[in-house]
């Protein structure tokens, strides 16, 4: 529903916020099993993430089929039109899941929570929405996401410029008229990617303003024609059942062999097949140690910068797109896809702005001044990302028990959560897709269903037992903290300066945000949890 009237207090069994995969699963399972249960969205409609982006260029990279749910209800008769999906597609597809699942009845749009109280009296979750109103629930289950607390720079000016600036995540439908405008990019994430190679062909000069190069993989779109499908209808079920079997999700996992072990000349070959895959494969499908060892790791680079050196023609660009030395080591920074990203370059309306070179000094009225000079400008887009990970759930104030914060809490530890699903001292609240979970290592809809069912699980054992409360114990969350770290340690991830680790964010504290244990580590110790009496929580029955 778009809209509905105010009422004093809505008393529910669980409230998901989130009308993205893992929320639009949720309110699926919960409803499923007997629960009731709404969801809440920022947005005007169905897609989370997707809702959002609509910039030039948007699209998943994840490759199809993976990207949908595993329900055969909804695949069965759907048909993606290419191989990764844009953003006008991903929003048809949610159109279609909340048709196929009636969700619209249960979802409430344009509500923004921003207030999650644990009455530990009631033991209950009193959660406030900006427009006034109140749910009174036993679960709630803020499904934020990675992408959910916008981040923006605080450049000198910024409010001067009187062109227009958009952000990446808060598109205007739309989309303007690019037509001879004069139009800088700030960023170079997987958006800033994206939207750069999109503006390249409708602007009139384009400029990105680089901090570090991104190492980008190239991506083999394909657009399918009638009926054609990457994996045939037939073979998704056992397709589907398969990949929480993948280290990442995917239908692929590391070649079963360590970098060395293979001669120079087998070593390129695999290389060169692991590339022409034209997805995450050459990054998360490699040789077993690329993101553990140093030697291994910078062999991936070199072969990576001979492929896309010999892209760019400018001497000068060259460098700064694709360095002889690695700028961070490989694969430990998000690594986007593009089509023409490093042969944009070679077009005479397209420039690029070292940011360590010349550093940007303000914004102007017409422009942006760097140390070098001052470039006028007619938009400014900002692809300045997210506080990811944790800003979905930090922006809401949410209390646990004695009043604590979780942006308090994270703020004097760090991310501090229970198999990346619970935190202690905040009962009955449970999330996906967030910190020191698989997350951003793990296909989205293959998570999703994974953490969601786990979540509908320990529901489900509640009732049957008359419990009334579960919370993470303290001691279960140190030592699920101290995995998480002792994994990542273990990797090269930690030498790089990126959101994996919780960088870019001022103030924000410096730790995992990921598991790096792999999908099937991770969906064991769920299932281990669970068989075992959840153990690692403290339950209190009703009659407590």
């Amino acid at each position: 529903m778009g809209s509905i009237e105010a009422i004093d207090v809505e008393e529910l069994d669980a409230l998901i916020i989130g009308a993205g995969f893992s929320g639009v699963y949720q309110l699926k399972k919960l409803r499923d099993e007997g629960y009731k249960v709404k969801m809440v969205e920022a947005g005007d409609n169905f897609g989370g993430v997707w809702y959002w982006n609509r910039y030039p260029g948007a699209r998943v990279d994840s490759h199809a089929p993976h990207y949908q749910f595993s329900d055969p209800d909804l695949w069965k008769n759907y048909q993606w039109k290419q191989r990764f999906p844009d953003h006008n597609e991903l929003r048809d597809y949610f159109k279609h899941v909340a048709e196929k699942w009636d969700l619209r009845k249960d979802t409430y749009f344009n509500t923004y929570i921003t207030t999650a109280i644990w009455d530990e009296a009631q033991r209950k979750w009193i959660i406030k929405a900006r427009d006034g109103r109140i749910f009174k629930a036993t679960f709630f289950i803020p499904h934020t996401g990675i992408s959910a607390s916008r981040s923006f720079p605080d450049w000198k000016g910024i409010d001067k410029f009187k062109g227009a600036i958009f952000h990446s995540s808060f598109w205007p439908h739309q989309d303007p008229d690019w037509k001879g405008k004069r139009v800088a990019v700030i960023g170079t994430g997987s958006t800033g990617v994206q939207m750069s190679e999109a503006l390249s062909e409708s602007a009139g000069d384009l400029v990105v303003f680089q901090r570090t190069p991104p190492v980008a993989l190239h991506m083999r779109q394909v657009n399918y024609p009638d009926e054609e499908e990457e994996v045939p209808k037939t073979e998704l079920p056992d397709f589907f059942k398969a990949l929480p079997n993948g280290y990442w999700g995917f239908d692929f996992s590391f070649v079963p062999r360590t970098t060395f072990q293979d001669s120079e000349e087998q070593r390129r070959a695999t290389y060169e097949a692991l590339y022409k895959a034209g997805d995450f494969t050459y990054w998360l499908g490699t040789y077993t140690d690329m993101l553990f060892s140093i030697e291994a790791n910078n062999e991936a680079y070199k072969f990576w910068r001979e492929k896309t050196r010999a892209r760019i023609q400018d001497p000068r660009l060259r460098e700064l797109l694709a360095p002889e030395k690695p700028p961070h080591p490989f694969g430990c920074k998000r690594m986007p896809l593009e089509t023409r990203y490093y042969e944009m370059f070679n077009k005479p309306n397209v420039h690029l702005v070292s940011m360590v070179e010349t550093p940007v000094v303000e914004v102007t009225e017409t422009g942006i001044r760097t140390t070098e000079k001052e470039w006028e400008f007619d938009v400014i887009v900002l692809a300045t990302g997210f506080d990811a990970v944790t800003g979905g759930l930090t922006t809401i104030d949410i209390r646990g028990v004695g009043g604590q914060t979780i942006k308090g809490k994270f703020q004097e530890r760090g991310p501090t959560t229970f198999c990346g699903i619970s935190v202690a001292g905040f009962p009955n609240m449970f999330f996906s897709c967030g910190p020191q979970a698989p997350t951003a290592f793990c296909n989205g809809p293959t998570c999703a269903e994974l953490q969601c069912d786990w979540i509908a699980g320990v529901m489900n054992h509640m009732r049957r037992a008359g419990l009334d409360a579960v919370v993470a114990d303290d001691d279960s969350e140190r030592e699920w903290i101290d995995h998480v770290n002792a994994v990542a340690n273990a990797s090269l991830l930690p030498r790089a300066k990126s959101w994996y680790m919780g960088d870019g964010i001022p103030g924000k504290r410096r730790a995992s945000m990921m598991y790096l244990g792999g999908v099937p580590k991770y969906k064991e110790r769920l299932e281990s949890c669970a068989a075992e009496g959840y153990k690692g929580f403290h339950f209190v029955s009703v009659k407590a």
